[in-house]
């Protein structure tokens, strides 16, 4: 039997975007994904998964039939070299620029890129500065 091994963060446990075109959102969010170290996988019952992370079309069965909508969700870099390299796999997979890498006002090391995915949704990528975490990530196997 396969185990799958989610990793799960402290505050969420998952988010789900309903999307017109589920295609050119697994093309979108591999790319960006990919280069996070963040692997994606594809169902193929109408959804795929990143984590936290749930994208599902409309007559998916993890969906109420109706689109979700714009948000805003902000993936963890472990560099600025991967928040740039985020930003060029979004625009090269049907991303749209919505801030270009740099640092932000927010706090002192915060560097992020923000793109408008296939739907509007403004992913960001942040790479928050030098920090030590205890662990990279809690882990469930099912």
């Amino acid at each position: 039997m396969e185990t799958t091994r989610l990793h799960r963060g402290r505050l969420i446990d998952h988010i789900q975007l309903v999307v017109h075109d589920l295609k050119a959102s697994e093309t979108f969010y591999t790319a960006v994904l990919s280069v996070l170290d963040i692997p994606v996988v594809s169902t193929g019952n109408g959804y795929f998964m990143a984590d936290e992370l749930v994208v599902s079309s409309p007559d998916s069965v993890t969906a109420s039939g109706s689109l979700t909508g714009r948000h805003h969700i902000a993936f963890q870099a472990k560099d600025r070299e991967s928040v740039d390299a985020f930003h060029r796999a979004g625009l090269a997979n049907g991303g749209r620029d919505n801030g270009a890498p740099g640092l932000r006002a927010y706090h002192p090391g915060y560097y992020a890129a923000f793109l408008l995915d296939p739907d509007g949704n403004n992913i960001e990528a942040v790479y928050q500065g030098e920090a030590q975490r205890n662990v990279p990530s809690v882990t469930i196997d099912f």
